[in-house]
């Protein structure tokens, strides 16, 4: 993927695990209000008692950021930034920067030859499990700001601020409920993550052994794009579920919320907000690995210059 196609590093995991990070969270700064919009989307519900005269509130990925902006000011639109950075250096970091290392141990030390897909998907599906695992907190108070803006002018808010809203989630609901919507953020980062690494290093690999294709900027586009697309139509129906469980505390388990939301929404609810949510994953992945794929051609030049 962001190493050579055999999978052999040529860069410290330090070096991965930080060029991760910048690139993750640059591309969170860039796409964050598609991400403001996609929540709140996925957590719009349908009127009670089926009223065909109340029109949804948020109608389509501009729609919704044009609402946002207009009623809560712009800046509302990369509400829960700060907590998407903290998401993004610890998950970001650690997902990215453990994908090489934990396929080269499943392919194990005497591979030759391209590492096979399974092995590929493997490896993303246990990076993206232990990451998010490490980094849920982030997720949830990240969710939390999003979904604050739903509430009517002169509410009060909940949380002041990122480090707010964690200390007042583990003061009046207990630590523990800083990893609420665990289980499902579990199965829609392992999803994602192999929908996203492990195609993006397939597609790369795919299109390099086309005539005139080089491992350039071109490649990196194409390769992103196809990551974003895989990762939205896989991971599209957990991610309508994890955003539901913790932007509402209704639901009393990860079935309990896919049961209701399929009874009262039906089941196209899953594949609420698809379009500003391949918007958003999509630019994301292709700025991601873009910046990746320079970030840590910077680090190996750094690398080798200190080990001359």
């Amino acid at each position: 993927m962001v190493a050579d196609q055999k999978g052999k590093s040529d860069i410290s995991f330090a070096g991965t695990f930080a060029s991760s990070a910048f690139a993750a969270c640059f591309a969170e700064i860039c796409t964050i209000p598609l991400d403001t919009a996609k929540v709140r989307l996925q957590l719009q519900k349908k009127a009670v008692g089926g009223d065909a005269a109340v029109l949804p509130k948020y109608r389509g990925l501009l729609g919704t950021v044009g609402t946002v902006a207009k009623e809560e000011g712009l800046v509302a639109l990369w509400k829960g930034v700060i907590p998407g950075l903290h998401r993004q250096c610890l998950y970001g970091g650690l997902r990215i920067g453990m994908y090489e290392p934990v396929k080269n141990f499943y392919v194990g030390k005497d591979h030759v030859g391209d590492v096979p897909l399974t092995k590929k998907i493997l490896a993303a599906l246990t990076t993206g499990a232990l990451g998010i695992t490490v980094a849920n907190p982030t997720d949830l108070v990240k969710v939390r700001l999003q979904a604050e803006g739903r509430l009517p002018p002169g509410v009060p808010r909940r949380y002041s601020g990122a480090l707010n809203a964690y200390s007042t989630i583990a003061r009046t609901e207990g630590v523990a409920a800083l990893w609420t919507g665990l289980t499902p953020n579990i199965a829609r980062n392992a999803i994602i993550n192999a929908a996203e690494l492990a195609s993006y290093d397939q597609v790369k690999q795919t299109i390099l052994k086309l005539p005139g294709f080089t491992d350039n900027v071109v490649t990196h586009l194409l390769a992103g794009l196809g990551a974003g697309f895989f990762a939205v139509c896989i991971g599209s129906p957990v991610d309508v579920v994890k955003s539901r469980m913790m932007g509402d505390s209704a639901y009393k388990s990860t079935l309990d919320c896919f049961i209701k939301t399929l009874k009262n929404d039906g089941p196209l609810a899953f594949y609420k907000g698809f379009i500003p949510n391949f918007g958003r994953l999509g630019s994301w992945n292709v700025i991601m690995f873009l910046t990746l794929e320079q970030a840590k051609k910077i680090m190996r030049e750094l690398e080798s210059t200190r080990g001359a």
